[in-house]
């Protein structure tokens, strides 16, 4: 009987000044990356001397080293260079490369996410944490695996700060028709179910995602709640009053009719993913004649939208 090879990876390693980490972050997660960890870098500095802030940080990233490696590090170049010219006065960020055999996975995530207030009642936390919650405390405990969502993010920080303001401040609705699209981890879909809905459907075309979701909807008591689905949007036909989309500007502009369509008339739509460039685009194509702005949030360089429908004699 023959070993099986060790499985080979890419690793990426970039550093920059921690005005840019979420920006590369993003793109690595969107160019397949199966796990991006960030780190500061601490400065050196003798006894006597005040610390110096940190302004470099560093970024790793693993893909699976295929036939794609060079295309991915290709594309990293060009959108680094993009970066430079969009911010010229930050430092031009560096990266290095290597092939790894077999990385811990496992500890490599237990060692970057912690527990995060990521909104007035929900706590994040991962599931090998201990956490004492208050009595307002909304605990969502998330194991990531390969999946995207940990509450660590920008986007997803906003997102669930979004849901929570929406479903506590309208009380005119009385049951919540949830749809989570390109769920992840689940980290969305399950704080709306946490919230009361008891209709949530997500969907991702990642079937490992899906899987994961599903783990962390059982972790979290919620399971009998969510429709966790393979599919793309495009394929639910059941009509919402609360959508939810942490995407990337492209894909929410590819996907705002099938979106804007399954919308309940004064129903809510949440998008995130969105950064600052991208807001033009994103305001010209979604608010028109059926979408209204109902609030905007807004982390860093990163731009989140609660949307609501209008009525149909509006």
């Amino acid at each position: 009987m023959t070993e099986k090879e060790p499985e080979k990876w890419l690793k990426i390693e970039i550093s920059a000044p921690s005005e840019l980490m979420d920006a590369l972050g993003n793109f690595l997660t969107e160019t397949g990356a199966q796990g991006v960890f960030q780190e500061s870098s601490t400065p050196q500095h003798t006894a006597g001397d005040f610390p110096e802030p940190v302004i470099e940080e560093i970024l790793k990233a693993y893909f699976p080293q295929d036939s794609r490696s060079e295309k991915r590090i290709a594309a990293l170049h060009k959108y680094i260079e993009s970066l430079s010219e969009i911010f010229p006065d930050f430092e031009k960020p560096s990266l290095t490369t290597e092939i790894i055999c077999d990385p811990d996975w496992g500890e490599q995530w237990k060692k970057y996410f912690k527990p995060i207030r990521v909104s007035n009642n929900i706590i994040v936390k991962p599931t090998w944490e201990r956490y004492t919650p208050s009595s307002r405390d909304i605990v969502i405990e998330i194991d990531p695996g390969m999946a995207f969502g940990t509450g660590q993010h920008a986007s997803t920080r906003m997102c669930i700060e979004a849901i929570e303001n929406v479903m506590m401040k309208d009380r005119s609705i009385k049951e919540w028709k949830v749809l989570d699209v390109g769920c992840g981890t689940g980290i969305l879909g399950i704080t709306a179910a946490k919230m009361g809905a008891q209709d949530v459907i997500c969907v991702d075309i990642d079937k490992k995602a899906v899987e994961i979701a599903g783990e962390n909807a059982a972790i979290n008591n919620v399971r009998s709640s969510l429709r966790i689905l393979n599919k793309n949007v495009a394929a639910i036909d059941k009509p919402r009053n609360l959508i939810i989309a942490n995407l990337t500007a492209k894909l929410l502009l590819t996907l705002r009719p099938n979106l804007t369509q399954l919308l309940l008339p004064e129903g809510y739509m949440i998008i995130s993913g969105i950064i600052e460039q991208d807001v033009k685009n994103i305001e010209e194509q979604f608010i028109a004649d059926l979408l209204t702005i109902y609030q905007v949030i807004t982390e860093k360089e990163w731009v989140c939208y609660i949307l609501q429908k209008k009525t149909a004699s509006a």
